[in-house]
């Protein structure tokens, strides 16, 4: 007797790739509810049922006596069985089986997207990421399962912010707030972090704050990454209120409370968010940057990705321009220009601000004019948190050039 429900998936995989519809592979000799029972496990072959379909389909009865190699699940099972290092391996297995698999129970395609967009966001390929997710999304929607439908809006959100697609990210991250109403601690305080973050770039600054203190208090007592996630949202969002002293105590709490042990890239880039914070200071604290730079920099050699890299060079390009060395953060930025950038929206934006400014303490007046069409931009996009910070900068130049 063959074994359920290997003999289901492969059956359901060999109808599919014909093209052909339960009634139409069922034909006169059976019921399309049998063929439905077989097929989802619920009842096991007979000999004759097994003769009779592999007939249908024009295949030897022996193709349906074994689950398909490289199907999905297997897929799934190796990737999860591999070390966390052998990522690409897993992801590209899983990529050919879901290609290859495309009648295979929804939840496992489910969760191959989601390995996928994981990968993607790991590598910067922000753009990739959001490929996967709208298709993630709109399977969550299919399954029904609530969990399901509030992780895939809120990755798909926080992708959006990345990609600097604030309005949409907005509204995903609103939808998984409300549906997220009744789902455990995880779920809501990944929908939280996701909301605030859009909301702050938005300029919803209210709303951000009293949803970044309702995130603090539902992981207040932790000390993993969800905590120390909470604690660097609440202080972004401190710091576009301008309370940068209230900022730091928050980020030093998740500095100086998170071993790293859970998530390595989050340790590191808590060092590179309190860099930036020590940098925004009036006046910047330079010295203090520099510390946080040195301490984050050996870990690159354990999770070290382009976009890391790529983020470290960026910041070390912002340091040594407010530490007076410009020609090395011309150099920096040079090379980031001709590497592919891998940053986010964000990230791309302050490049580019670092480099006209640079070009405006040379002399080119048309920097400024550069930095108005990058405000004018993020104004069109909605983010108008990053809009309000560049209209600053063109400011002070321009107190820069009339005291000059």
């Amino acid at each position: 007797m063959l074994q359920q429900p290997a003999f289901g998936r492969r059956l359901r995989q060999l109808r599919a790739a014909q093209g052909l519809s339960q009634t139409a592979l069922a034909g006169d000799g059976m019921s399309t509810a049998y063929l439905s029972r077989l097929e989802t496990g619920a009842r096991r072959p007979t000999p004759h049922a097994v003769t009779y379909l592999a007939a249908r389909l024009g295949v030897p009865p022996d193709d349906l006596a074994a689950p398909a190699a490289g199907s999905l699940a297997d897929a799934l099972a190796l990737a999860a069985s591999l070390p966390e290092r052998s990522t690409d391996a897993a992801a590209d297995a899983v990529r050919e089986a879901l290609a290859g698999d495309p009648a295979a129970d929804p939840v496992l395609r489910w969760q191959a997207l989601w390995l996928l967009a994981r990968e993607r966001r790991g590598e910067g390929d922000h753009a990739g990421q959001r490929a996967h997710l709208d298709q993630l999304v709109a399977l969550g929607e299919e399954i029904g399962l609530a969990e399901l439908r509030v992780r895939g809006l809120t990755g798909l959100a926080r992708c959006l912010r990345s990609l600097g697609e604030i309005g949409p990210a907005l509204h995903a991250a609103l939808t998984a707030h409300a549906l997220a109403d009744g789902l455990g601690v995880e779920d809501r305080a990944g929908v939280l972090l996701a909301l605030v973050s859009v909301e702050a770039e938005a300029g919803r600054l209210p709303e951000a704050r009293a949803h970044a203190d309702e995130l603090t208090g539902l992981v207040e007592g932790r000390t993993d990454t969800l905590w120390a996630e909470a604690l660097w949202t609440a202080a972004a969002v401190r710091v576009r209120q301008g309370e940068h002293a209230a900022a730091q105590v928050l980020l030093d709490r998740a500095l100086e409370g998170y071993s790293g042990g859970e998530d390595l890239v989050l340790w590191l880039r808590l060092r590179f968010a309190a860099a930036r914070l020590h940098l925004q200071r009036t006046p910047p604290r330079t010295a203090d940057a520099a510390h946080c730079v040195a301490a984050a920099e050996p870990a690159l050699a354990f999770v070290g990705t382009a976009a890391l890299r790529q983020e470290l060079a960026l910041l070390k390009a912002e340091l040594a321009f407010h530490a007076g060395r410009h020609e090395e953060a011309g150099d920096l930025l040079a090379e980031l220009v001709t590497d592919a950038p891998r940053l986010t929206y964000r990230d791309r934006v302050r490049l580019d601000v670092l480099r006209h400014r640079l070009r405006f303490l040379s002399g080119d007046d048309t920097a400024l004019h550069a930095l108005r069409g990058l405000a004018l931009r993020a104004q069109t996009d909605a983010s108008l948190d990053l809009a309000t910070e560049l209209w600053g900068v063109v400011a002070d130049l321009l107190l820069t050039a009339r005291e000059g």
